[in-house]
């Protein structure tokens, strides 16, 4: 399988899952401002969506939205733990977190990397987003990790989203919790690791 990404984007996501489960892959990176991967290929004419990330199958299939990438490479290794059975009610809370993320948070704060915004739009963007994570903080209550004690795909996608706040100045100091959450799974093996070979750190 071969993962397109671009560094620190929600491609990171399915990136850490790969590693979790321990799946055999490999890394293209995208620029996603010139569409052009790092082998000098038009990206539009492997995702015409653009975006990150897509997941190419060794049949040459190819897979796109974090939220089913990252489902789907959980299934590949359900002994894993990253996803809930299939059927279970478990694995319908999983779609249900995986769905606030992608609407919620993931499009909420897409707005902050528009260098064009106006204080207004941003101030608005900001309320919305504290809203959010007000929300999170109490889903959380004392659980570890999204679903409880297991660490899912999930965590991945929240870990990833909850990354941009620094890039785009969203202060999430007063949120405890998420800060907590924040650097607990940051110090995840598979996470460093993922995170290390995006050069996002050292």
């Amino acid at each position: 399988m071969k993962l397109y990404y671009s560094p620190g984007a929600c491609s990171l996501s399915p990136h850490i899952v790969l590693l979790e489960a321990g799946l055999p892959h490999t890394l293209e990176k995208v620029d996603l401002k010139t569409k052009k991967t790092e082998k000098g290929t038009d990206y539009l004419t492997i995702n015409s969506k653009g975006s990150v990330p897509a997941l190419q199958l060794d049949d040459g299939r190819l897979l796109t939205e974090g939220p089913a990438v990252v489902q789907y490479l959980a299934d590949l290794k359900p002994e894993s733990g990253l996803a809930p059975p299939q059927g279970s009610f478990e694995r319908y809370r999983l779609m249900e977190i995986l769905n606030y993320i992608t609407a919620e948070l993931h499009k909420g704060y897409g707005p902050l990397f528009n260098p064009g915004i106006s204080a207004d739009w941003k101030a608005a963007v900001l309320a919305n987003l504290d809203k959010k994570f007000q929300w999170l903080t109490d889903y959380f209550g004392n659980k570890p990790y999204l679903l409880g004690d297991v660490f899912t795909v999930a965590d991945a996608y929240l870990f990833t989203v909850l990354r941009w706040s620094s890039r785009v100045g969203v202060d999430l100091a007063k949120y405890h919790v998420l800060t907590g959450y924040l650097a607990r799974v940051g110090q995840r093996p598979e996470v460093q690791a993922a995170l290390k070979a995006e050069g996002l750190i050292q």
